[in-house]
């Protein structure tokens, strides 16, 4: 969960949510910054934060009880691995992508335990294979990739209100083009990025929460009862070109 402090209580955002508002960032991109397999890279953007483990206890609580933020409860091999069986059954594109993230993810945990080395090795093992198949190079590879973690760092900025207030730019991450990208919010709430990535001037996007005003609980099934019963609501993000 993404997990932010509002004055009513707790916003709640699933990462499966997350997920779907960075692959309406990336349907939404101009044909020079896509790739090949578009349809399958927008997938693969889409789940590439599925396979959450299931709270047991209090797995999704902090020590004082509130809802845990994702940064809290670190990635875990199984659901990576989860993931990874996952979309072996979607497409070698798919896989190629989704596995790439874990190695960007999990790579500075390398030498911590044999077992993640392990999986870091059979990734790179993986994606080679992938690449062979597809028969496109490690260069082109790395172009796509850099679509999908653009769309992840500039969704979760969205999703974490990480926006900064008085109209100061924010560097999102480099593009498939090797361009820098920044975003700002301005006084009207709209939000610009630069350079312009998109096809249309304005667009809008959005993406589900829920609100707790119950700021603590006891276990996870209490927290669980809670996010189920409470209104789905809808945060909206307009972007108009400079």
């Amino acid at each position: 969960m993404i997990v932010n402090a509002i004055p009513e209580g707790w916003e709640v955002i699933y990462q499966q949510a997350h997920g779907v508002l960075a692959a309406q960032l990336a349907y939404h991109l101009k044909p020079e910054l896509q790739c090949q397999h578009w349809v399958e890279t927008i997938i693969a953007i889409a789940n590439h934060d599925n396979r959450q483990k299931a709270w047991r206890g209090k797995d999704g609580l902090t020590q004082a009880g509130a809802p845990a933020d994702f940064t809290l409860q670190p990635n875990t091999l199984e659901q990576a691995r989860d993931l990874m069986h996952a979309v072996r059954f979607q497409s070698r594109w798919v896989t190629l992508l989704t596995s790439m993230h874990m190695s960007y993810l999990y790579e500075s945990r390398r030498g911590q335990q044999k077992s993640i080395d392990n999986f870091l090795d059979e990734q790179l093992a993986l994606q080679k294979v992938c690449r062979q198949s597809i028969g496109i190079s490690q260069e082109e590879a790395e172009k796509a990739y850099a679509i999908m973690q653009w769309c992840d760092r500039l969704s979760l900025i969205l999703c974490r209100n990480e926006l900064p207030s008085d109209e100061r730019a924010l560097e999102i991450t480099k593009g498939p083009d090797g361009e820098m990208y920044v975003v700002r919010q301005l006084k009207d709430a709209s939000v610009q990025v630069e350079p312009w990535p998109f096809v249309a001037a304005q667009l809008q996007v959005q993406v589900e929460y829920r609100v707790l005003e119950q700021l603590q609980y006891k276990d996870d099934a209490g927290l669980a009862k809670a996010l189920h019963e409470s209104e789905v609501k809808y945060k909206k993000i307009k972007f108009i070109k400079h």
